[in-house]
């Protein structure tokens, strides 16, 4: 590979990250769309939550340069615009409902069409690769996969973003070890997307962490989880790497096991699990006396390793490839027992 193309990648994430501390800094200074701190909230002062627009803008320009200036990157175009549109229906009505805000059920109502948008337009989980049976088509059921994975990301990602860093360091983290895999692995454009997503979300956090001057808001978080769960489909089919799919469920298994635990254990309680509260994992941890910064980089901490565990996964044998979720099922199960364990005794729960 010549030098001249890392370099010109460098270059290009440099001038995205750039881009992206320029519109932050105005949204701090200028359009003031402010997050009032409630009972349910983790700040004490007002703070605006209109960051994502600078995730999404960067998005933006990234996109359009890759389709102007590296048409060989792309995939079959019916793929990239139903990408890119479903993408930018989920963050504009995520914007509004930041603005004006709306119930779940309407938020639920919009991601489901997003998710449908992309299964129209092609990008369905049509196989998985199990221990023992290999490789499996799965029928009919990939419609009904596929949307869970799209809408459950999407709102498990939205779940996460409740304190400093968390939301955007772990996007930093996912996106740069998404793009080092499947770049390994012979990637054009889900390499490069990946590089668009570090270098926007970069550009925030530095005003997300570890004092808040921005938060991304809804246009940012359900943004984030929806592109991440996308790109894993275009990854694993239609990329030039064919990376495994279950990169990106690893790479993301703390946000997905935090949300899906949170959702269970209120669901088994039966508490509304439609109305707002603070009682995930992280936020239980912040409530036990922790600041955000210290349960931030425990969470980045956690999100390497997985990182790591998903770089050792691509180079296993296909129908393995799931067994490398077990010892972080383990550590997950044996981290909530504690912080649920805690949390009770200190009259948290």
């Amino acid at each position: 590979m010549r030098p001249s193309f890392f370099l010109n990648h460098i270059l290009f994430g440099i001038c995205l990250f750039l881009l992206s501390c320029v519109i932050c800094r105005f949204l701090v200074t200028r359009f003031r769309v402010m997050d009032v701190p409630n009972d349910r909230s983790s700040h004490s002062v007002p703070v605006s939550k209109a960051g994502g627009i600078a995730i999404v803008g960067t998005f933006l320009a990234g996109i359009l340069a890759i389709y102007i200036f590296a048409g060989e990157s792309m995939i079959r175009e019916p793929y990239f615009i139903g990408f890119v549109c479903s993408a930018l229906l989920v963050a504009i009505i995520s914007f509004y409902d930041d603005v004006k805000g709306n119930s779940f059920l309407f938020r639920f109502f919009i991601q489901a069409i997003a998710a449908t948008v992309v299964m129209v337009f092609g990008m369905v989980i049509s196989e998985f690769e199990f221990p023992l049976d290999g490789r499996a088509q799965l029928g009919i059921s990939k419609y009904v996969i596929t949307f869970l994975w799209i809408v459950g990301l999407t709102n498990a990602y939205n779940f996460m973003d409740g304190i400093n860093g968390l939301a955007a360091g772990t996007a930093v983290i996912a996106g740069l070890f998404f793009g080092i895999i499947s770049f390994g692995q012979g990637s054009d454009l889900a390499y490069i997307i990946s590089c668009v997503v570090v270098a926007g979300t970069l550009g925030f956090f530095v005003f997300n962490f570890p004092r808040a001057r921005l938060f991304m808001g809804d246009v940012g978080s359900t943004f984030l989880g929806f592109v991440f769960a996308t790109l894993a489909i275009i990854a694993a089919l239609y990329d030039h790497s064919h990376t495994s799919f279950f990169v990106m469920p690893l790479l993301l298994f703390h946000f997905i096991y935090d949300a899906f635990f949170t959702f269970l254990r209120r669901l088994i309680r039966g508490e509304n699990v439609f109305l707002a509260h603070r009682t995930h994992l992280y936020q239980l941890f912040v409530g036990l006396g922790y600041s955000h910064t210290k349960v931030s980089i425990f969470y980045f901490a956690v999100g390497i390793i997985q990182g790591f565990g998903a770089w050792w996964m691509v180079h296993m044998y296909g129908d393995k490839r799931v067994l490398v979720f077990i010892p972080y099922l383990l550590f997950q199960v044996a981290y909530s027992f504690i912080i649920i364990k805690k949390a009770k005794n200190g009259g948290l729960l």
